[in-house]
């Protein structure tokens, strides 16, 4: 039943994705969204996965794959830590990423990147990482870096699809057509290194008052409507010789 509407979805709700050849003559920052422990190591809290996941496991594997080839070529790359406060609820979800634990630190594979010069890292305390990047000051180190770094494309990975990969492409693709991002003009999700969580109809049912989320329905939504506000959707990523 979930195969057959999902199958319908993607047929009256088409998404067509290109492929993305990145090179040095496009200033390009790599955007890491939330690949923490919380989100996708096993068992690792409230909103971790249960089990082993196909899809956020690849999504992982391409977003350490990245990590270490922007690196390595000493390109830009930004990594939102989801990182909240234990009294400070995020509701409709379960405390989850509280700041000091395992749980809002990046997976193994990208723990390196806490001390890598060419990385930056921004916790956040919200599902949207632009509003996330907004200090006391009124500054946005997001905003900031990509000025400081003359971007001209980001391409977006992360976890989950339809919420905080979402929000925040929606609200930087916002920033950028109101000229605060400039010298931004793309922004770029690659679908096959974003994931989403898995919470079928027939487990929901049993929890109070949690919703549905089939993970293939939600990914493709999530996708959707990325693609639908302006983002460019790949679902390939690869060097040019370098």
């Amino acid at each position: 039943m979930v195969s057959a509407t999902i199958d319908l979805l993607k047929k009256e709700l088409p998404v067509e994705e290109g492929s993305l050849v990145l090179s040095k003559d496009v200033k390009t920052g790599l955007v890491l969204v939330d690949v923490v422990n919380g989100f996708c190591s096993v068992g690792a809290g409230n909103l971790a996965p249960v089990k082993p996941d196909k899809q956020i496991s690849y999504m992982v594997k391409e977003s350490a794959r990245l990590a270490k080839l922007f690196c390595g070529e000493k390109w830009p790359v930004f990594a939102f830590l989801d990182s909240h406060h234990p009294d400070i609820p995020e509701p409709p979800y379960p405390p989850h990423c509280i700041a000091g634990t395992d749980e809002a630190r990046l997976i193994p594979d990208l723990q390196w990147l806490e001390n890598e010069a060419n990385a930056t890292l921004k916790c956040k305390d919200c599902i949207d990482g632009f509003l996330g990047s907004v200090e006391k000051d009124g500054s946005n180190v997001f905003v900031d870096w990509v000025k400081k770094n003359q971007i001209k494309a980001i391409l977006v990975v992360g976890i989950c699809t339809d919420i905080c990969v979402l929000d925040f492409v929606c609200s930087t693709l916002s920033a950028r057509n109101c000229r605060m991002l400039t010298p931004l003009e793309d922004v770029i999700v690659y679908s096959g290194a974003c994931a989403t969580f898995d919470l079928p109809v027939h487990v929901a049912k049993d929890i109070n008052g949690a919703l549905a989320h089939p993970q293939d329905l939600m990914h493709h939504i999530g996708l959707y409507i990325a693609k639908g506000r302006g983002a460019r959707l790949v679902s390939e990523v690869s060097f040019a010789a370098l």
